[in-house]
């Protein structure tokens, strides 16, 4: 999006530049947007963004020519009420001589057309001027601007206000909620009128905790506004008890398939209450779809986007919309704006075109008939005290109040610039601004943040208002009885609601058991290696005289056996339902005896070393440091370092069964936590660092001169068990639940059949298969020819 955004902005920036004619030495405004809006002279101006216009056809792009400006339709009398405010405001400062005295405040408001790019078109013209030519050789002038009253909409405002807040141009937004807004370091130049949705969300909340509505279902827009919203209110939602039944996101096109599924889970839900964060242009499609379906009984909140929309008081939603609950903007009163307003006329100034459009909405005339038979033609004189639309209702001030709000706070930052005393001023050494040179940045030194009455320039709260919203009901009808919505009542941790959401059933619970094929195929492999472990220690212990047994220490290989045996059947204490006990054993045993099969491998290798160098006459006492005591010794040593390791686990931070539910909600997996990370990282570290010492040692020793190198058969066995064990650390950590000890399951399994079979099955050969080399002569007969 925002890639998207500075692109956007690169290619305005472009199009209305102001660049230096080294020639003339003028500056030229290179381009200028055609934008409905409003205009008036003054010494200073204030710019203005207001949604007016709110449905749009876009032209097709060829990609040859210029683009044209998307062109807007369906006239909005209440944002045009809203503007009429901001003018009325300004011309209320201009009469009075307490306020800006000798100053007089002009305006220049442009129609966003509920648009992205027509409100940056807009916002881009106010910082940039509206004068065709500079005349100064350094291009500077009086800012276009001191400040801009809006925009309305909460993108809208973060776009604005990351590229404003760059030149601190204050903007007051009258109607952008987003509590993201509120970073003064994103925007830092960015302030309000109305509160953030983190009051608009807490207010709801407390409407549903007040009937009792626990299950709900929630409808937001696709915009910052919505989606903030509604991630907020999820939040604080929870925290009170309540559920959310269903979440969707409303379409900001019409997209009737859509349309259609979003209206079937709102009808086929339980859940009678629903919260929509959302403008009424939104929202309406769905309620439309709604009334088609003669979906109805539901229990509508409303947020403040929404709440007092004329368009949503329509008497044909009335069956779906009816006893619906709204969190609106406050309430306040403007004197002498309903006579003002009815005193508006259209005029021929190009730069006042809003107004002209406004007339011929409100009178269903054109001021420019040629050409077109049967048309009424405007006259301009129509009377305004005729009509009956929003525009001319000054009741319920809310939006309006909050634009006459913003006005005041700029002109009251303004006038405290303009009371300043040399050398005690707010700006660097003391001074004071030059109001006939205003810098952008200097007004926000005064300007009130979040809310402030007129005439007020400090907010109540570090700029938070006390008291947020008034809640009404804003469409006809009677409000729904709480036993109409169903209550949401949160099943306990091992249980999980039905299909129909009437009823808490017990949670499946998911582990490795005997019963399943995987268990029953691991417990099988287990079995068969500790089944195969017994058969060799069987064949040495009745061949164990022989050479091929002699040749490489036999005690060493019965402990090596008896440990891979061990491997083996710890392989049992990883299947079946997680205890307390299984799971203090199962890490410990498998560590201790991987650690006393790798240390046995160690020793043999360095023994194997030790005798080929032995066989040299300038080694002739090495064998003396490899006898069968500290070869004893140092198996014991090496494993009883693991032993400690796994003693301080266990008594630090055990292993103990745990029901998971984060893998998926409604299925609780049985696991063992390990407790420690850093005690199972060392434990496997430990055997890890035994094994490259192992397969170092055997590497260098492979090419001994020996017709049974056992060397090369350790090498070989010690690569596999490093690569299974280096290919189980990501796939343990990527597998959800009980797969994940069926991985480490694997890897015991894999590594002690790999150890098993390259160490042990070349001496099974030849003692089985080949008697008659088991011999000494045989044995070392390679050795001899290569001498």
């Amino acid at each position: 999006m925002w890639l998207i955004l500075h692109i956007y902005l690169f290619l305005s920036c472009n199009y209305i530049y102001v660049a230096m004619m080294a020639s003339s030495g003028i500056c030229q405004l290179q381009g200028h947007f055609r934008l409905n809006g409003m205009y008036q002279d003054g010494d200073l101006l204030i710019g203005g963004l207001f949604e007016v216009q709110y449905l749009k056809a876009f032209p097709k792009l060829s990609f040859r020519t210029e683009p044209k400006l998307p062109h807007c339709e369906l006239f909005y009398m209440t944002s045009f009420q809203q503007a009429l405010t901001m003018v009325f405001a300004i011309d209320e400062i201009n009469n009075n001589p307490h306020l800006l005295p000798n100053i007089t405040l002009g305006y220049q408001i442009y129609d966003n057309c509920l648009r992205l790019g027509v409100a940056f078109r807009g916002a881009t013209a106010l910082v940039s001027g509206t004068e065709e030519t500079f005349s100064d050789l350094n291009c500077k002038g009086p800012p276009p601007v001191i400040g801009i009253i809006g925009d309305p909409g909460s993108t809208h405002s973060i776009a604005i206000s990351s590229v404003l807040g760059l030149f601190r141009l204050p903007m007051i937004s009258y109607y952008a909620t987003c509590s993201c807004l509120s970073d003064r370091k994103k925007y830092p130049s960015f302030f309000r009128t109305i509160p953030s949705d983190a009051f608009q969300v807490q207010a709801m909340v407390q409407i549903l905790n007040h009937f009792g509505w626990t299950w709900v279902g929630l409808l937001y827009s696709d915009d910052d506004y919505g989606i903030n919203a509604a991630q907020s209110f999820y939040q604080d939602v929870q925290e009170f008890g309540g559920c959310v039944a269903f979440s969707e996101i409303l379409p900001n096109v019409n997209n009737q398939k859509e349309i259609q599924r979003i209206v079937g889970i709102i009808q086929g839900s339980t859940a009678k209450v629903v919260v929509v964060f959302s403008t009424s242009s939104y929202l309406l499609p769905v309620v439309d779809e709604m009334v088609l379906k003669n979906v109805t009984g539901r229990q509508w909140i409303a947020s403040e986007a929404w709440a007092t929309s004329p368009v949503l008081l329509a008497s044909r939603l009335k069956s779906v919309l009816g006893g619906t609950l709204g969190v609106a903007i406050r309430r306040g009163e403007i004197q002498g704006l309903g006579n003002f307003l009815l005193h508006l006329r259209p005029d021929n100034n190009s730069q006042n075109n809003m107004v002209r459009i406004f007339w011929e909405n409100m009178f269903g005339c054109n001021f420019d008939t040629r050409g077109r038979e049967g048309e009424k033609k405007c006259s301009g004189q129509e009377d305004l005290s005729s009509t009956d639309t929003p525009y001319t209702d000054v009741s319920e001030l809310r939006a309006s109040y909050n634009v006459y709000k913003a006005v005041y706070a700029l002109a009251h930052a303004v006038h405290d610039l303009m009371q300043c005393e040399e050398g005690r001023g707010p700006f660097s050494g003391n001074s004071c601004a030059d109001i006939s040179n205003l810098k952008p940045w200097q007004p926000p030194r005064s300007v009130c943040s979040e809310s402030c009455p007129p005439g007020s320039r400090r907010a109540t709260r570090k700029g938070l208002p006390v008291c947020c919203f008034d809640c009404l009901p804003c469409a006809d009808g009677e409000i729904s009885n709480t036993t109409d919505a169903t209550e949401c009542i949160a099943c306990p941790n091992d249980f999980w609601s039905n299909p129909e959401k009437d009823h808490c059933i017990p949670k499946e619970v998911q582990f490795l058991s005997y019963e399943e094929p995987l268990g029953i195929s691991l417990t099988t492999a287990a079995l068969f290696g500790t089944c195969i472990c017994a058969l060799v220690i069987f064949i040495f212990a009745h061949y164990r005289k022989t050479p091929v047994v002699r040749s490489n220490n036999s005690e060493l290989s019965f402990l090596l056996l008896l440990s891979l045996k061990m491997c083996f059947l710890c392989v049992l204490l990883f299947i079946g339902r997680p205890q307390l006990w299984t799971c203090q054993l199962r890490h410990a045993v498998f560590g201790i005896s991987f650690v006393l099969c790798i240390s046995s491998i160690l020793v043999k290798t360095m023994v194997v070393i030790a005798v080929f160098k032995s066989s040299r006459p300038e080694s002739k006492g090495v064998m003396k440091w490899f006898g069968a005591a500290q070869q004893r010794g140092t198996v014991l040593i090496l494993t009883a370092l693991q032993v400690v390791i796994c003693a301080v686990w266990l008594s630090t931070a055990s292993p103990t069964p745990h029901k998971n539910s984060q893998y998926i909600r409604s299925i609780i997996v049985y696991e063992c936590a390990i407790g420690s990370v850093a005690g199972f990282s060392l434990l496997l570290g430990y055997i890890g660092l035994l094994a490259a010492v192992s397969f170092l040692l055997a590497f260098l020793a492979r090419n001994l001169p020996d017709n049974f190198n056992e060397a090369k058969f350790i090498t070989f066995s010690m690569l596999i068990f490093c690569a299974v064990w280096i290919a189980f650390v990501p796939a343990y950590v990527s597998s959800p639940g009980k797969y994940a000890v069926a991985v480490e399951i694997f890897a015991i399994l894999a590594s002690s059949f790999g150890l098993l079979v390259a160490i042990f099955a070349p001496k099974c050969y030849i003692i089985i298969l080949h008697p008659e080399r088991n011999n000494k002569k045989a044995i070392l007969g390679r050795g001899t020819q290569n001498k």
